[in-house]
């Protein structure tokens, strides 16, 4: 910033060209000032709201076991029988867990993006119950549940919200429900898609980012595994679900939004869809989530259920994301599928504007899970995920960049 040194004391006397000197020099320096002003306070827009979104993150079963608190290992698997299995098998495929872990063990890499990209809000697919409850669904293969004890790992990584509208959220009944709302509740962090009765489980978690308010909805369909006696009812704990991609349907979500939202508010759908295997996005989820941006001014569509990657696409300046793979898992050592590689994800980093919520670029870091643990894949790996998401999305018109360590980076043309 320009500084001028002057005689304040009077003008008299001073040549006519000192005076203009002078005059001029404040003038420099008030436009120094202003522009100095404007630099170091941003505009909102400039800023953007930086969120993570992520896949599936279970955090039970085996990964339960070597945390800190693991719950009692009994299962009701038709081949499994102990919890611990999966920690052996796990260990037998990458190598030794030296257990217990600490609570921030499971999520590697993700701490280091999380300090480098600094997301104002993290938001999870949690695809586990956190209960001790020994009443499990009976006609459910797999359940899986997280001992109340381990919440911190939840914690560990700073998430704001969980998505609770998925088929593993009632493996161990209502009461595991319920004791999973309880621990949520008090952890502070935040929940959306289940409830104690419907009109909860239809409500949005609600967050003020950057002078903007953000709302947060979830639901699942009963298409991904949801059991349809799952669903909330008028006095009755449960999820937000829908049996279909009907008119109907989508006029159940939209009336959900309009009931809570405002029109300057921000809007994030966080959906259970779709099966587990397969890149194929179906015409009628194109347009069920294209609806939602046209008729329920939804700002961006967190989508997840398959155990892999699948495509994205920017409709209208708003990001939907069919599938987000699974992030955490304790899959390591179980074969079949090998060729989607179930063990590589992202973590998604879209950047939003704060006054309209259009996306403005979105970030993604690859991952891979080894040990139960995120961890930076090789550059085969890296590059195999890149090579996914041109042909997946080849068809919408995206292409990503390469960053270090093998990043993607996705900008938006204002």
């Amino acid at each position: 910033m320009a500084v001028c040194f002057v005689n304040w004391q009077s003008d008299r006397g001073f040549p006519g060209e000192l005076i203009h000197r002078m005059r001029l020099c404040i003038l420099i320096t008030l436009l120094a000032m202003l522009t100095l002003t404007a630099q170091t306070q941003p505009s909102p827009d400039s800023a953007g709201i930086r969120l993570f979104l992520s896949g599936d993150v279970m955090t039970g079963r085996g990964i339960d076991q070597v945390l800190p608190h693991p719950g009692a290992p009994r299962l009701h698997e038709s081949f499994v029988t102990d919890a611990r299995r999966y920690v052996e098998l796990a260990e037998r495929a990458s190598g030794e867990i030296s257990h217990p872990v600490s609570f921030d063990y499971i999520w590697g890499i993700a701490l280091e993006a999380f300090g480098q990209l600094r997301p104002d809000l993290k938001v999870i697919n949690l695809e586990t119950s956190i209960t001790s409850s020994e009443d499990f669904w009976p006609e459910k293969a797999v359940l899986y549940r997280m001992h109340p004890g381990n919440l911190p790992v939840l914690q560990a990584a700073g998430i704001h919200c969980v998505s609770l509208a998925n088929n593993h959220s009632l493996d161990w009944g209502r009461q595991g429900l319920d004791e999973t709302l309880s621990s949520l509740e008090g952890s502070g962090i935040s929940l959306a898609g289940a409830g104690t009765n419907k009109a909860a489980a239809q409500a949005p978690a609600v967050f003020t980012v950057r002078g903007a308010r953000l709302l947060v909805f979830a639901l699942g369909f009963t298409g991904s595994g949801i059991p349809p006696l799952w669903e909330a009812g008028a006095n009755r704990s449960g999820l937000f679900i829908l049996p279909d991609y009907t008119d109907r349907s989508r006029e159940a979500v939209i009336t959900a939004i309009h009931r809570h939202a405002r029109p300057e508010d921000i809007v994030i759908v966080s959906i259970h869809w779709g099966g587990n295997w397969g890149y194929a996005v179906s015409q009628a989820q194109r347009e069920f989530a294209r609806q939602l941006i046209d008729r329920g001014g939804v700002d961006l569509v967190h989508g997840h259920s398959s155990h892999h990657v699948k495509g994205m696409e920017v409709y209208k300046r708003k990001l939907i994301l069919y599938g987000c793979g699974d992030l955490l898992t304790d899959y390591e050592g179980i074969g079949g599928h090998e060729a989607y590689r179930p063990d590589l994800s992202f973590l998604y980093f879209p950047t939003l504007s704060a006054s309209n919520g259009n996306l403005l670029s979105l970030d993604l870091v690859p991952t891979r899970v080894r040990r139960f643990r995120l961890t930076r894949p090789d550059r085969a790996d890296q590059a195999w995920l890149h090579r996914l998401l041109n042909r997946e999305c080849a068809g919408v018109g995206l292409r990503f960049e390469t960053l270090p360590e093998g990043a993607l980076r996705l900008e938006v043309a204002n």
